[in-house]
C-alpha cells in the first residue's frame, strides 16, 4: 500500500474510511433535506443554514466521546484500579489512528447514526445558497445543487 492510501487527505479521510452504503445513505438524506427547502422563501433557507452551522460533525462527536472516556478512565484509575489507565491509553491510540487514517472504533457507529463530516455539512449549506440564488447559474434540482456545492 502506498503512502497516499495510508494517510488520506484530511478532508476526505472519514468519508474514505466509511462504508460506501453509509456514505450513500448520508448523501441521500442530504438530498431529501435539500428537496424540502427547494421551494421555500429565502428566509427559511437562511434559517436552515443557521441550523446547519450548529450541527455537530464527526470530529466534534469523536472529540467529546474521547474526552469523556479519558476523564472517566483517569478518574477510575486514580480512585479504583490502575487497570483503568489502559482505557485511557487505548483512547489515545484510537484518536491517533483517527487523526492519521480517518478511522477509529466508534466511527462506524457515529456515521451509521448519520453524523456527517464538516465537508458534508458545508456541501449542504453551499447547495442551499446555490438554490437560494447566491451564486450565478441556476440548478434545476437538489442533486444538481449538491453536486455543484461538492465541487466548490
Amino acid at each position: 500500500m502506498n503512502k497516499r492510501n495510508i494517510f488520506p487527505p484530511t478532508s476526505k479521510r472519514v468519508f474514505l474510511r466509511t462504508d460506501p452504503q453509509i456514505n450513500a445513505d448520508i448523501r441521500n438524506q442530504t438530498i431529501r433535506s435539500l428537496n424540502i427547502f427547494k421551494n421555500v422563501d429565502a428566509a427559511e433557507v437562511t434559517e436552515r443554514i443557521g441550523v446547519l452551522s450548529q450541527e455537530w460533525d464527526t470530529e466534534r462527536v469523536l472529540e467529546v466521546n474521547a474526552s469523556l472516556l479519558v476523564i472517566l478512565s483517569s478518574y477510575l484509575g486514580i480512585k479504583t484500579s490502575r487497570i483503568w489507565f489502559l482505557l485511557t491509553g487505548a483512547v489515545a491510540i484510537f484518536m491517533l489512528q483517527h487523526a492519521l487514517q480517518g478511522w477509529c472504533p466508534p466511527l462506524p457507529f457515529i456515521r451509521k447514526w448519520g453524523v456527517r463530516t464538516a465537508d458534508e455539512i458545508y456541501a449542504e449549506k453551499t447547495a442551499l445558497k446555490v438554490m437560494r440564488g447566491d451564486f450565478t447559474g441556476e440548478c434545476a434540482n437538489a442533486e444538481d445543487a449538491l453536486a455543484k456545492a461538492e465541487k466548490q
